[in-house]
């Protein structure tokens, strides 16, 4: 790779290098704010949100749901919160009513975030939040009625609700969270596509400034770094060297960036809670013919799911279309190495990974609005893996991407 050729022809290889001070990175004024014109979603957006809640609830005899502190809460409500052993959630009613119950104490903080009208139902310590549920939801008549779980309300809680209404029946609440989640509204589109630009620009950033015996920290700092500067939040930034690359998150021993050996980068970032994930692999120095044949077939790989992901299309044929190809290049076979130990992709939005996944077996079909990772890397293990991730979403007329894949193993980031 000719990576002074490379800086020479990047918009930002005129930035100010970077430089380490107390453990943190300092830049330049050059990084513009990616996020700065980015909209965080509307009071009408969440309304509409809870009224498809109430629909779907009715269309699946459903007649209530109860969601816990994280991204479904977020999603109805706005309410961030985190989960401790005291319960914060919410409960939506299939009459498109929804109650917040918290701790006392923690109700100001707990309204701050709030971006709809909704009842509050606080609980002192010595109280049974659930109990608490339970009254609320027999004042309306559903003392007996049927309760949606989603599905990752801890059991604690689940428990708690079963005993304060025996006669109620407990039930799994995807067809409502999922049927909402999963297909994204323009709004969330354009989130999504935003935090997908600031992290390929991050890597942009970071790319000509890595060298030779830098650790994954140090160049994680960078992509970081960049990242806020551009306006998202950092989620993560996995960065795996030489031999590590072959194991798809990594190990512990101790790398450096090598003269020949690949690197590769997992970063995602979010805006207004809306996620990135995008992965690069590349080699320091000048590539084997290996490491290029690999680098092809893993891209090549990316284009069979592609082109796979078709409306109506289960999201399992996805994973399937890529092993047929890999088997046919003489790996696996199936999910056995050297090849892909790993689906093909996962869902993604107000999550990094949230339903449904590109995975053998899974029948949900591909629908308009819904959002995956694809990245079926190829790892060999005690050598490499090359792991290239773009995220697409679904339309009427098939796939798009959110970010514009690898060109080649000398020009990973287009």
């Amino acid at each position: 790779m000719d990576r002074r050729r490379f800086i020479a022809a990047t918009a930002t290889a005129a930035a100010t290098p970077f430089a380490f001070s107390s453990g943190s990175l300092a830049f330049g004024d050059e990084l513009p704010n990616l996020a700065a014109n980015a909209s965080p979603i509307s009071v009408e957006e969440r309304l509409s949100r809870v009224a498809m809640a109430a629909s779907l609830m009715q269309a699946n005899d459903i007649d209530a749901v109860l969601v816990e502190a994280g991204s479904s809460l977020v999603y109805f409500t706005g309410v961030h919160w985190w989960r401790s052993e005291r319960l914060t959630g919410a409960v939506l009613t299939r009459d498109g009513e929804i109650a917040i119950v918290t701790p006392f104490f923690e109700e100001p903080s707990v309204r701050e975030s709030l971006a709809i009208e909704a009842e509050i139902l606080t609980w002192d310590e010595d109280e049974d939040p659930l109990a608490l549920i339970a009254e609320w939801l027999g004042s309306r008549g559903l003392k007996s009625g049927k309760i949606g779980i989603e599905e990752t309300v801890r059991f604690f809680a689940v428990d708690a609700l079963g005993h304060a209404m025996p006669e109620a029946q407990i039930t799994s609440a995807n067809p409502v969270v999922r049927g909402c989640r999963m297909r994204k509204s323009p709004a969330e589109l354009a989130l999504m596509q935003t935090a997908n630009e600031i992290t390929l620009a991050a890597y942009r950033y970071a790319f000509p400034r890595i060298e030779e015996g830098m650790t994954p920290q140090d160049i994680g700092a960078l992509i970081n770094g960049a990242t806020r500067q551009m306006g998202g939040s950092p989620e993560f930034a996995l960065v795996l060297l030489g031999e590590a690359s072959a194991y798809p998150h990594g190990t512990g021993k101790p790398q450096h960036v090598r003269d020949g050996e690949v690197v590769l980068l997992d970063s995602g970032c979010n805006v207004h809670g809306y996620q990135s994930d995008i992965s690069r692999s590349f080699v320091f120095g000048e590539a084997t013919a290996k490491q290029r044949m690999v680098w092809a077939q893993m891209r090549m790989g990316q284009e069979v799911a592609f082109e796979a992901a078709k409306i109506g299309v289960e999201a399992g044929q996805v994973d399937d279309a890529v092993r047929q190809y890999y088997e046919s290049l003489g790996y696996g076979p199936g999910y056995k190495l050297p090849g892909t130990s790993h689906r093909t992709g996962h869902g993604i939005g107000l999550d990094g990974h949230e339903p449904v996944n590109l995975v053998r077996g899974e029948t949900t079909a591909l629908a308009a609005g819904m959002c995956f990772s694809n990245e079926p890397g190829i790892y060999i293990p005690g050598e490499f893996g090359i792991r290239l991730e773009d995220c697409f979403y679904m339309t009427e007329s098939g796939p798009r991407w959110f970010s514009e894949p690898a060109r080649s193993i000398d020009a990973p980031f287009g």
